[in-house]
């Protein structure tokens, strides 16, 4: 590997102290606060990555599997951005309804599903609709099931050939295709395939709604598209140890010391002359650090432009519809205090309430509770702003009471209120799911706003983002 000299850098404008970086051979990979300082002062990198989300670990794998020198910067105490799992009493929560398809393309390369030791979902849905729970099911992997439910109200027998033919179609499709197909709202292609006003409204807008929190599914028809393709090749799963694993599994594989952690990015500048110049990074408490291959930003879309404002002749980066919000609530119960055992996902078809959908982690991984423990999940749609945290329990417990019954459902006990502002970026069309990474000398961005609003999107997209990069310096040795 080249050993890259980064020269020293310093706005004329600024005070602020610039320190130089090289590449560290040994110690953790994360590093705390108390010896960021020191850790800065003799480091060296040739890239910048700022973000340690999935798109930010995706670039920087890409980096280091062509012995690119970088250095990650994450503003918060672990890496993974939105997909991260949190310990509560003995329980594994992860922030947020998190479900992982195991046939997302860009994953398979890059992660090692068996390490992360994948539970699988029943494949189908339980909904509740009318005073009772009906079940949808993949013929595939539940014929009996399938069978049993052709009859039942959650859609016409009519509307279950059309799922099985939409399936055959998208199968038909590579993801390029897919990816940059004409696009309409999703439920105006629900409607243009001909499904009833009961198959929509009862399972599709409470399962699409809840993967793209979008209960009116303006979504884009490309990335119903895609996930609906995903689906039929894989399984919806959790890792065993949180959907935390995923990032953290990533970053495990990256060199040491390549990792600051509690290290927040407050801008990224760029010099007059963007020609013959590479952007630096101000952190939060006033240092200055240039990287002589570049900056790749993996932020979410709101903060980009925070993050831009020094940058000299850099297009904002054009602002979006108001993004998807998503609460998510987590209880806790006997296991013999659950009425099912199954590795179901139940879906609100009643068209009433505010709970979309939820499950019972633990019967999907045992290991996201404490032996004789249940975890419930409680996902809504929204950040029900003009609600307490405890109303939002109030009602839950009201609502879902009538699903499993009051004596049953009184005796779960709260565990932990997630409130996600910024969940999912908003697609509605017209969208652009191959946006160009470089915005500026030196300057790239990813993340899933760029791309398809999934874990795969992001991980692709940091890909794409390293791989522009080297392109742009090919013609330096490493």
């Amino acid at each position: 590997m080249t050993t890259l000299t980064l020269a020293p850098f310093l706005p004329c404008s600024s005070s602020k102290k610039h320190l130089p970086l090289r590449l560290a051979t040994h110690a953790s990979t994360q590093l705390s606060p108390a010896s960021l300082k020191q850790q800065l002062s003799h480091q060296k990198t040739g890239v910048i990555v700022i973000g340690a989300g999935l798109a930010g670990l995706a670039a920087a794998t890409r980096l280091n599997s062509q012995n690119i020198p970088f250095l990650l910067l994450e503003a918060s105490d672990a890496v993974g951005g939105r997909v991260r799992t949190d310990v509560v009493d003995g329980f594994l929560l992860d922030r947020g309804f998190q479900i992982f398809i195991t046939a997302y393309p860009e994953a398979q390369k890059l992660l090692d599903y068996q390490a992360l030791e994948l539970q699988k979902f029943y494949s189908g849905a339980r909904i509740y609709f009318d005073g009772q729970f009906h079940t949808v099911a993949d013929p595939l992997c539940h014929l009996f099931d399938s069978l049993k439910s052709l009859t039942n109200p959650i859609g016409s027998v009519i509307d279950k050939l059309l799922i099985a033919l939409t399936r055959i179609q998208v199968l038909s499709k590579s993801d390029d295709e897919i990816t940059r197909a004409d696009e309409v709202p999703t439920i105006d292609l629900l409607k243009k395939i001909g499904f009833s006003d009961s198959i929509v409204e009862r399972f599709f807008q409470p399962f699409y709604g809840g993967i793209f929190f979008d209960k009116e599914l303006g979504t884009t028809s490309r990335l119903f598209d895609f996930i609906f393709k995903c689906l039929a090749l894989g399984d919806n799963t959790l890792p065993a140890k949180g959907i935390g694993a995923i990032p953290n599994q990533l970053a495990s594989k990256l060199p040491p010391d390549s990792i600051l952690l509690n290290t927040r990015v407050v801008s990224v500048g760029m010099d007059k002359d963007q020609n013959t110049s590479m952007p630096f990074v101000r952190l939060e408490n006033g240092d200055v650090l240039q990287s002589e291959l570049g900056v790749i930003v993996a932020t979410e879309e709101p903060h980009v432009n925070e993050l831009l404002a020094e940058t000299n002749g850099i297009e904002p980066v054009p602002s979006k519809r108001p993004a998807r919000s998503t609460v998510c609530l987590y209880f806790s119960a006997d296991r013999d205090g659950i009425p099912v055992r199954d590795p179901v996902l139940f879906l609100n078809g009643s068209g009433k309430g505010i709970v979309n959908n939820m499950f019972f982690a633990t019967n999907v991984a045992p290991s996201y509770g404490p032996l004789g423990k249940a975890l419930v999940s409680v996902s809504l749609i929204g950040l029900f702003d003009d609600r307490s945290d405890a109303d939002l329990v109030d009602e839950v417990i009201l609502e879902l009471s009538g699903w499993f019954g009051g004596s049953m459902v009184g005796s779960w006990k709260h565990l932990r209120t997630y409130r996600i502002r910024y969940a999912q970026p908003n697609q509605c069309p017209p969208t652009n799911l191959m946006k160009n990474p470089k915005i500026g000398s030196g300057l790239y961005l990813c993340g899933d706003h760029l791309t398809s609003a999934t874990f795969d999107g992001a991980l692709a997209s940091g890909r794409r983002a390293a791989e522009a990069l080297i392109r742009d310096r090919a013609f330096i040795k490493v």
